[in-house]
């Protein structure tokens, strides 16, 4: 298995991480997740356009450009092979003495691997479950940082509670999930929420926006209430390794039918003709 680290691959027994580095006591860095489907990046571009925004965020600058990390990524994902997987690459402001002050001399760490990862076939048929939470989370969340203890609680809360995602609230208003964003329909209209420094732009949401405009599906960034979530015809939730994944109940109580609706299972259909997995049914073929 091979690693890039800090612009080469190489073993694992080549790495080493200083005690010092800002990433490991102070979170400070962020990361990005490719999806990888037979051996090839999904939606590559997005996903460094995504990092690239998240730098510049909290101020920390490469000296690779976007497409110097590009080649890096695929070499990396040539080491891989043709599978299933991701590609997790994080990048943390450098190793300094612990001032929580930027340091003027740091040199970012960059560390990246491939990890093969199954397509949740079962789940994209049958759904999901879900409960409900307060979002306790920063106010940064369209950063993709490292920062994830408020997620991870989240999630923990979600697992012991039997369900497989937790969607967060925030005054009143859907926001997103613990590692992914979360859809609603409505008389055949989707509902999610705003871009913004509350949720994560994540990129299966852009694919299914597009996919939903080809096919003729209203696609409102609105927001919506928990009353209106519960109260949905469909649930779901997009993220890299979940794709379109249906929510089926929620807080113990079923969403609609309690099965995947129509037009969950047309953006589905249309995601896997989008990754090379089937041809996508016209809208007329499934919504009557």
């Amino acid at each position: 298995m091979m690693f890039l680290w800090n612009g080469r691959l190489v073993q694992e027994n080549e790495i080493q991480v200083s005690y010092l580095d800002r990433g490991y006591y102070f979170g400070d860095g962020i990361y990005e997740v490719f999806r990888i489907y037979n051996g090839r990046l999904f939606e590559e571009q997005a996903h460094l356009s995504r990092l690239f925004k998240s730098l510049r965020e909290i101020r920390i600058t490469l000296p690779w450009s976007e497409s110097e990390l590009s080649g890096m990524l695929n070499s990396l994902a040539d080491t891989f092979g043709e599978k299933d997987g991701i590609l997790y690459l994080q990048i943390t402001r450098g190793a300094a003495k612990r001032s929580h002050l930027f340091p003027a001399s740091a040199e970012p760490v960059m560390l990246g691997y491939c990890e093969e990862v199954a397509r949740p076939v079962e789940q994209l048929k049958q759904g999901i479950t879900a409960i409900t939470l307060d979002d306790e989370r920063w106010n940064k969340c369209h950063i993709k940082s490292l920062n994830l203890l408020a997620n991870t609680l989240a999630r923990q809360e979600a697992e012991d509670a039997g369900a497989q995602e937790a969607i967060l609230i925030r005054d009143g208003r859907v926001t997103e999930c613990t590692a992914s964003n979360v859809m609603i329909v409505k008389k055949g209209v989707i509902l999610t929420h705003p871009n913004g420094p509350l949720i994560l732009d994540g990129i299966t949401k852009q694919v299914v926006e597009r996919l939903a405009k080809q096919s003729g599906i209203p696609y409102r960034t609105t927001g919506f209430t928990l009353e209106e979530l519960m109260e949905a015809d469909e649930v779901f939730v997009t993220s890299t390794t979940k794709e379109v994944m249906p929510v089926t109940m929620i807080n113990g109580i079923k969403v609609c039918s309690g099965i995947p609706g129509v037009i969950t299972q047309l953006l589905q259909q249309g995601f896997e003709q989008k990754i090379g997995l089937s041809a996508v049914p016209k809208a007329t073929e499934l919504l009557g």
